[in-house]
């Protein structure tokens, strides 16, 4: 049996209406599943190249906007 996802916790709607799943979703789950999750805690490990070292640029691009505002 599955567990029932809660939403806050496990995912939210983002502002076009997608579910996002949550870090914490992620790392119930155990390892990176390869779609480029937004939340990703696992570097992205399972994302095939050239997407995978775009979406890590992506990452350190906005955390660096998000470190100086």
């Amino acid at each position: 049996m599955q567990k029932k996802l809660v939403e806050d916790l496990d995912f939210y709607y983002d502002g076009t209406g997608y579910i996002v799943f949550t870090e914490h979703y992620h790392l119930e789950k155990g390892r990176c599943c390869g779609n480029g999750c937004r939340h990703c805690p696992y570097e992205f490990n399972n994302v095939r190249e050239p997407r995978r070292s775009e979406l890590l640029m992506n990452r350190q691009h906005e955390k660096k906007q998000d470190e100086s505002h």
